[in-house]
């Protein structure tokens, strides 16, 4: 699995990820950084095989609308700390990586549920 932050998820989450032997990136380390647009960002993680980790729903809409980004994890839970963020993927890490082996996936995490939509 490899991992495309938002520039609203904090880069210790790049790092946490780096150090569980996930290939991570921060989307602020490639394109127009912070200036990059959804569209761009959606294009990139196609091509390149990367699960897209944002807060935006507009990611979300892209997804059920146009099939793009292809895989996403949409964090949906307000402000949490880092720690907290961080401690939600150590907990869910296993399940994240089973369903992004193949195919199209959403992910969404709200304070309820975690909502996983598979789709070929």
């Amino acid at each position: 699995m490899k991992i495309l932050c938002d520039v609203h998820i904090p880069y210790k989450l790049v790092n946490f990820l780096k150090n569980h032997d996930i290939e991570a990136i921060h989307v602020n380390q490639i394109l127009a950084k912070w200036y990059t647009k959804d569209r761009e960002i959606c294009q990139y993680a196609d091509q390149h095989d990367y699960v897209v980790v944002s807060k935006d729903a507009d990611f979300r809409n892209s997804y059920l609308v146009t099939g793009t980004p292809r895989k996403l994890i949409r964090v949906n839970l307000g402000n949490i700390t880092n720690r907290e963020l961080i401690q939600l993927f150590d907990d869910n890490l296993k399940l994240f990586i089973e369903n992004f082996a193949t195919g199209r996936c959403y992910i969404e995490i709200n304070q309820q549920q975690i909502m996983i939509i598979k789709s070929d």
